[in-house]
């Protein structure tokens, strides 16, 4: 599988894209969306948000927001590569 890491920008704060090749799809950071939405400048802070937000919505029995995420390493601030949850572009995943 190639993957391209890139970053982009959204209201001027960075959000971790991957392209993967072979599905022809990009991904994003769902943590990096989530800490432009809430406004967090630390990401354990949005991380946290997340990780408690999924655990609501499978107590709620909404588990399939979540498998639409996939798990894919991607180049954390530490310069290290972690799996992080990602998601496509949104548009994509609507079916008409």
């Amino acid at each position: 599988m190639n993957k391209k890491e890139q970053i982009q920008l959204f209201e001027n704060r960075n959000v971790r894209t991957l392209w993967d090749e072979q599905e022809e799809e990009w991904y994003f950071s769902i943590v990096d969306v989530v800490a432009i939405l809430t406004d967090q400048q630390d990401s354990k802070k949005a991380s946290t948000y997340w990780s408690v937000l999924k655990g609501r919505l499978r107590k709620e029995g909404a588990d399939e927001p979540l498998t639409k995420c996939k798990k894919l390493k991607m180049l954390s601030a530490d310069g290290k590569s972690h799996p992080t949850d990602a998601a496509q572009r949104f548009e994509e995943r609507v079916s008409a």
